[in-house]
């Protein structure tokens, strides 16, 4: 049982003058755990991964062909789309963290770990998007334990964007099996 003489949590007086300290540092508190700077790093690779997707993507909703791409490259849209959402959400959290985010197009395929795998038709459209959210989701499962309990905002906003990677990776799953 709780010793209920020791307050939980810090009290407000305290809060309130830590707050006032080291104003230039934004949301990075002294309670923050983590490594800001490496957290940056990684973020970065986390922003060029999204917005290789994007490309990706929206490449493939632009040139597929076929009887029945349509749905497809509807589906290709709209995971353009998500992945634009995602970009944006790392891009703010680097920012937060006071890096500046790498929009930079000069070395974005280098700095992604995911490809840009064009495809040479829509089942290959298809197979290069099903390959390139199979490498998202093991990346940001390994990130999700990388920070723990010691980023919980970074560490929350990789596992939404977790989410909507398995998502897609079942969603190309599902049309490669109905187009092949």
């Amino acid at each position: 049982m709780a010793d209920t003489n020791t307050p939980f949590l810090t009290d407000v007086k305290t809060l309130r003058e830590r707050a006032r300290q080291h104003l230039e540092t934004g949301a990075v508190t002294g309670t923050y755990k983590g490594d800001a700077n490496k957290t940056i790093d990684i973020l970065q690779s986390v922003l060029a991964t999204e917005l290789v997707c994007v490309l990706r993507y929206t490449m493939h909703a632009v040139t597929a062909t076929g009887i029945s791409s349509e749905g497809v490259k509807n589906e290709f849209a709209q995971h353009a789309k998500e992945e634009q959402e995602h970009a944006m959400w790392v891009a703010e959290r680097i920012n937060q963290l006071g890096g500046r985010p790498n929009f930079d197009p000069e070395g974005l395929a280098t700095r992604s770990a995911s490809q840009y795998g064009e495809g040479s038709d829509l089942t290959g459209m298809i197979r290069e998007n099903l390959i390139a959210e199979r490498i998202a989701v093991d990346h940001y499962r390994e990130l999700i334990r990388f920070f723990g309990d010691d980023d919980p905002a970074t560490r929350i906003m990789i596992e939404r964007i977790l989410v909507v990677e398995e998502e897609h990776a079942s969603d190309m799953l599902d049309l490669q099996e109905a187009h092949t």
